[in-house]
């Protein structure tokens, strides 16, 4: 446990960084594996002066050349956005308008959450496939024909399902071939709407499917459990939001690296189960801490209110942090509170914290935890903006009538067996404007304190350093230390 907090000086500067990078492509093929010309054609086109690159770890030794292959082209100046705030796969506006960029170019993987503040263009890593391999693949695991068939792949294998199509829809009548519903060259914003109602569509009554970037037909008269669904890509967050989101779907999956098909024989219902024992850890914490995992999906500033205000009408205290790229020495730092919620893309809601201190859990298991009119369901919602007014899963929060008049209703924790209180505070009331941690309970002279850190704090034997102000007296400077902190020049070997 101790590693989990901290790490030896000489294993950090030792420290390999292991990078699956691809090699340097060669510059004839930079055009062709980078789309610099219709790069250039997006650029020119809008009369964009500055450009943010942004490149995923992997691409990054081929930024150079490609920011010059650019500027060449152009009148424009570029900025290689490298080490991102968050992960690779979101586009990083903030970095972008640090150096007042007028529009980003996003390379490689990427998770095609909308974004709002620049114009922005995709640029997918054309990764090979051997279709006969797929095919075959494909033909193995779907022995029944006329089976309704949703095939999903990653962005980087965008540009070989026309061709995949080709070979399999004369045998497969009922296939359907999902596209990336991304930002247009033309600056367009497009959002996921999840379904489109038959009468606002132009397919005579069938269902259009949007989510996750992907759009996707649904024949009139069948559900989305009604098909079956065929992953191209990598095992990974990808595929395992895809099963989350649609766990009454049969999943397969073809690894255009292995090059071998399977059935995805993961436990749906086991994974949902310790989700579920995370929003039962949710629901016992006091103290909630929310962390920032993104500044550039849309709409994150809204869920973040409405997560505050959740966590509020609980009863619960609510911390925020924005820490950038997650790990568990971060988290250790902050031991008063119970339990973290992670704002993020669909990709990176989902994030295994069994190696973590305490939990991490979605807004959608938060808002399970915390809003008495939402129950736990079959559905699973990682996409934190369906949670929104508007939103296909938005539940309104209970009023105070709806909880009962106010009166404090007990419930019990399957995970300590101990009583708990639902509801704390509903209007949040305090009794002093500065703030007091006194506040009223039920209009009843019972007290609590509200300032749920300052307590923690106080009952720890350690408090930090004192100041002791007016008690130290003042000396002269003097010469201190020299050398780095593993190896003052004093110290010796």
């Amino acid at each position: 446990m101790s590693e989990a907090f901290s790490s030896s000086s000489e294993a950090v500067l030792q420290r390999v960084v292991d990078v699956t990078g691809d090699r340097t492509a060669p510059v004839e093929n930079l055009q062709q594996l980078y789309q610099i010309q219709k790069t250039c054609d997006f650029i020119s086109q809008h009369q964009f002066n500055k450009v943010a690159l942004q490149f995923p770890d992997e691409l990054l030794a081929d930024a150079v050349a490609v920011s010059a292959a650019i500027e060449k082209e152009t009148r424009a100046k570029t900025f290689v956005l490298g080490d991102t705030s968050y992960g690779s796969c979101c586009v990083d506006e903030v970095a972008a308008e640090h150096v007042s960029a007028d529009c980003i170019v996003h390379y490689g993987r990427a998770c095609l959450s909308p974004s709002r503040r620049l114009p922005l263009m995709y640029v997918f890593d054309r990764r090979p496939v051997d279709l006969e391999k797929c095919s075959s693949a494909f033909r193995e695991l779907h022995p029944d024909r006329q089976s309704p068939i949703i095939i999903l792949y990653d962005v980087n294998y965008a540009h070989v399902i026309d061709d995949l199509l080709t070979l399999l829809m004369p045998e497969y009548p009922n296939i359907v071939a999902s596209t990336l519903l991304v930002d247009g060259e033309r600056g367009e914003r497009l959002d996921d709407n999840d379904v489109v109602p038959p009468d606002q569509d132009d397919n005579g009554g069938d269902q259009v499917v949007c989510q996750f970037g992907r759009r996707f037909t649904l024949k009139s008269g069948l559900g989305i459990k009604d098909y079956r669904m065929f992953y191209i890509g990598r095992e990974g967050a990808i595929l395992r939001n895809f099963m989350m989101t649609w766990n009454g779907c049969a999943f397969s999956s073809f690894d255009p690296v292995t090059e071998t098909g399977r059935t995805e024989s993961i436990s749906v219902n086991r994974a949902l189960m310790k989700r579920y024992y995370a929003i039962e850890r949710a629901k016992d914490a006091d103290v909630v801490g929310i962390l920032v995992g993104t500044l550039g999906v849309a709409d994150y500033l809204a869920i973040i209110r409405q997560l505050k205000e959740t966590i509020r009408r609980a009863g619960k205290k609510s911390y925020m942090f924005a820490m950038g790229k997650l790990n568990v020495a971060k988290l250790a730092n902050f031991l008063e509170i119970d339990i973290f919620v992670l704002i993020a893309c669909p990709e990176n809601s989902l994030l295994d914290s069994g190696d973590f201190y305490k939990p991490v859990v979605t807004p959608f298991e938060m808002e399970v935890a915390c809003n008495r009119n939402r129950e736990w369901s079959e559905e699973y919602v990682t996409d934190f903006r369906h949670l929104l007014p508007g939103g296909r899963s938005h539940v309104p929060l209970a009023n105070e009538q709806e909880d009962g008049g106010g009166e404090d209703e007990p419930d019990v924790s399957l995970i300590t067996g101990a009583l708990r209180s639902r509801h704390l505070t509903h209007d949040g009331s305090v009794a002093s404007a500065f703030g007091s941690s006194v506040v009223l309970r039920n209009q009843a002279l019972t007290v609590a304190n509200a300032n749920s850190a300052a307590s923690f704090l106080s009952a720890r034997s350690w408090q930090g350093l004192e100041q002791k102000l007016g008690e130290t007296p003042v000396a002269k400077a003097t010469e201190g230390r020299k050398g780095i902190a593993i190896a003052y020049e004093d110290e010796g070997t």
